[in-house]
């Protein structure tokens, strides 16, 4: 059933999701799981949108547009889940990695040979690290050569760091060089790098900030204040009673009183909103990592706390001022 889904998919496209698969640490097959993630994404779509017009009584068409951005929003989201995953073993792998190489280190002087100092460098904190250490003496121990093995294991791990740290090892093994100093400067760098990396991070902590506040509370009362004043004037214009043109010179005539669809302003306010709490966990994610998939994982929560804070101030203003203007 999967794979007849997935049969209008591109053989490239399937590729490249298997490989991410890999990276991600997730062991399922990809046909399935893509097929899976297809079928879901279509039937919540379906029923997030049936739900929005029963309670909104949206148009057919706005209906219909909701469920396509929902049907792709879904999709972008389960991906981008497989790829948050990817880049948080690479995360994890790069972090260790410096202590792995220290160990490997004192393990060359202390006499050990190559494989064994590497295999020898584990520690159970390393977490994936280990365990992709781990699978590297197995390979070993079944018969397969040892820069073999390490060149695998940068096909699981989705980092550029670890990948030249690894080819660095494998080259200083095909040369026969000294791997001492070559390790230990590779270790002082990255560790460098390091505290580099977390000193932007704490640099850039105020805008990101200012960015969530923005987002998740200055748009949500602009945009509750303002429908809810759209939906004022709406009942004031439609209320009051027009001139005749007859009496009035003017260029142009009024032929009735234009109407405002209340559905259609909270529609469009919910639209608007969820495409700025997109846009902003994006560039959130940019300004903290320097990747924009990395704002992946804000989007869930700030449209939790945009939407939300939105019809708290449609509830709290229309509690303390509806009184004051009531039409009959």
């Amino acid at each position: 059933m999967y794979r007849v889904i997935t049969a209008i998919i591109s053989k490239k496209i399937k590729s490249n999701f298997a490989e991410l698969l890999v990276y991600a640490d997730i062991k399922k097959d990809p046909n399935k799981y893509l097929g899976y993630n297809l079928i879901f994404s279509l039937l919540l779509s379906i029923f997030i949108s049936v739900l929005l017009k029963i309670l909104f009584k949206f148009p057919i068409i706005i209906s219909l547009i909701g469920f396509i951005v929902l049907f792709i929003l879904t999709i972008f989201i389960l991906y981008f889940y497989v790829v948050l995953k990817a880049d948080k073993k690479s995360e994890v792998v790069d972090g260790h990695l410096p202590d792995a190489l220290q160990l490997m280190v004192s393990n060359l002087r202390a006499g050990l040979t190559i494989d064994r100092a590497l295999l020898l460098s584990t520690r159970p904190e390393f977490g994936v690290l280990k365990d992709e250490i781990n699978l590297v003496g197995k390979q070993i121990t079944m018969g397969d050569s040892l820069t073999n093995a390490l060149l695998n294991m940068t096909k699981r791990v989705r980092s550029k760091t670890f990948e030249k740290s690894i080819l660095m090892i494998v080259s200083g093994l095909r040369s026969g060089g000294e791997l001492v100093p070559l390790l230990e400067e590779t270790a002082d760098h990255l560790v460098q790098k390091r505290i580099v990396d977390k000193k932007i991070r704490s640099s850039v902590n105020l805008y990101v900030i200012f960015i969530f506040i923005a987002i998740g509370f200055g748009a949500p009362l602009l945009f509750g204040l303002s429908s809810y004043l759209m939906e004022i004037l709406s009942q004031t214009i439609s209320g009051a009673e027009l001139p005749k043109t007859s009496s009035v010179n003017v260029p142009f005539t009024i032929l009735s009183a234009p109407t405002i669809d209340k559905n259609f302003i909270i529609g469009f306010s919910i639209i608007f909103l969820v495409t700025t709490v997109i846009l902003g966990s994006l560039v959130i994610g940019l300004v903290t990592s320097g990747k924009e998939k990395k704002g992946i994982k804000y989007i869930i929560p700030l449209l939790i706390v945009s939407l939300g804070f939105f019809f708290i101030i449609r509830f709290v203003v229309n509690n303390l001022l509806g009184g004051l203007f009531t039409f009959r």
